[in-house]
């Protein structure tokens, strides 16, 4: 099994490319299953999550094809997919294939709208908390549907098609409101989505599907409203640069120290992120080419910061940011609200030497002046690098086990670092 080897100590300078954001190319990917015409999707990432999702959408009968690089840039980072759903062979999503990821539950949407039946396996993925799909069936009864679980699957049925509704999310779902904004899309009627979720996630999947013939408003806004269309053409469409690989690579740099160029990255993507990065002590100065983050000579900063749904401080970089504040002068408080169980890198930054209490959803940190590099595992893809950003500056080497977690979420990680200084490399076996 892999493992991550690093040597802290450098300092990071240079350029690193943003790749096209995963939270983006999954569901971009899924709404491919709307349409019998072929969905070009331009910079996805290669990481393990979207090979496995691959393999899901061809279980339905999604063919696809790859372009290789983008001509502009030669390392490889960006590819080109085209994806087709002529005909849908096969509307069940096996436990075996959805159980190893999450977000491939989502099918369920466009199978449901595009074929009157789903039959999909309850959902696997990390294990940061339940995330239960009760707020997806509710959604997808709004919009007609009879639901039903069975043997550990939900089985939807819409003989008839869906109807466009009016549904109010209880609590702000990315995830259901990618599915509903999917499924409504083919809806008989019009349909209002309320305390719908925000991310520019959302936003970059409603371009994509209005540029397919949908008719889309409001997406970025608490209330999305969705008219229904017979059928929805092909399209070609980017995926957004990777909001939390850019967080995660600024957090790198405040750590560190030094002069990186986070080639790509939008800012208006993580703007509040940005700015807690930057009361933490690092220099932030958007440019044509991306976002240019420099430390040079002052310490970290603590901060105080409590993860909310977009606008707000993301989840996604909870863990980073504790593995940054490991090192603060003074204590800071992280406190999670998205997610019940995202606090499980604690016990492997405590290895490094961090001192690190809970108290309820909240962590309190006590910046220590020096970290000691230690065997770690990974326990899922956030907190994996959390335990990277930490071994950058640990004194010595620290050994980051469980590395398939990483590939989910981070593309080529370790060569990015290394090109900027890191003592970074992948050990196989």
């Amino acid at each position: 099994m892999d493992r991550i080897r690093i040597v802290g100590g450098n300092q990071l300078k240079g350029a690193i490319p943003i790749s096209g954001a995963k939270n983006a190319a999954l569901p971009l990917m899924i709404a491919s299953l709307l349409t019998d015409d072929t969905l070009t999707l331009d910079n996805v990432p290669h990481l393990a999550d979207v090979e496995q999702l691959i393999r899901i959408l061809g279980n339905h009968g999604v063919d696809y094809s790859v372009n290789g690089r983008r001509e502009s840039q030669g390392d490889g980072y960006s590819r080109t997919i085209h994806f087709t759903a002529r005909n849908i062979v096969n509307s069940t999503a096996p436990y075996e294939l959805v159980s190893k990821m999450r977000a491939s539950f989502w099918v369920i949407g466009p199978l449901l709208a595009r074929t009157g039946e789903a039959r999909v396996s309850l959902p696997g993925g990390c294990a940061i908390g339940t995330r239960p799909v009760d707020l997806f069936i509710d959604g997808l009864k709004a919009l007609g549907a009879e639901i039903e679980i069975d043997n550990g699957y939900v089985v939807a049925r819409a003989p008839k098609g869906l109807a466009g509704g009016r549904y109010a999310f209880p609590k702000v779902s990315v995830g259901a409101t990618h599915v509903l904004m999917m499924a409504a899309s083919l809806a008989k009627g019009d349909t209002v989505l309320e305390n719908a979720a925000r991310e520019p996630e959302i936003v970059n999947l409603a371009d994509c599907l209005n540029a397919m013939g949908a008719r889309i408003s409001g997406a970025g806004t608490h209330t999305i409203t969705i008219e229904g269309v017979a059928a929805l053409s092909g399209a070609r469409h980017r995926v957004i640069p990777d909001r939390i690989e850019t967080g995660t690579y600024a957090m790198a740099v405040a750590m560190t120290g030094g002069d990186v160029m986070l080639e790509g990255a939008r800012p208006d993507l993580l703007e509040n992120a940005l700015d807690v990065i930057s009361r933490a002590g690092a220099e932030i100065q958007p440019t044509n080419e991306g976002i240019r983050v420099t430390r040079n000579g002052a310490g970290i900063a603590p901060v105080e910061v409590t993860t909310e749904p977009f606008p707000g401080f993301p989840t996604d970089l909870q863990a980073q940011l504790m593995g940054l504040m490991t090192m603060a002068k003074g204590r800071s408080r992280i406190t999670e609200t998205i997610f019940e169980n995202r606090f499980m890198h604690v016990q492997e930054l405590a290895r490094l030497g961090a001192d690190i209490s809970l108290s309820g959803q909240t962590a309190i940190v006590e910046g220590v002046s020096k970290l000691k590099g230690a065997p770690v595992m990974a326990t899922d893809l956030r907190a994996s690098v959390s335990l990277v950003i930490a071994g950058l500056a640990a004194d010595g080497e620290t050994t980051v086990n469980r590395v398939y977690h990483l590939d989910r979420g981070f593309e080529r990680l370790e060569e990015k670092l290394s090109r900027c200084g890191a003592a970074i490399e992948r050990i196989s076996g």
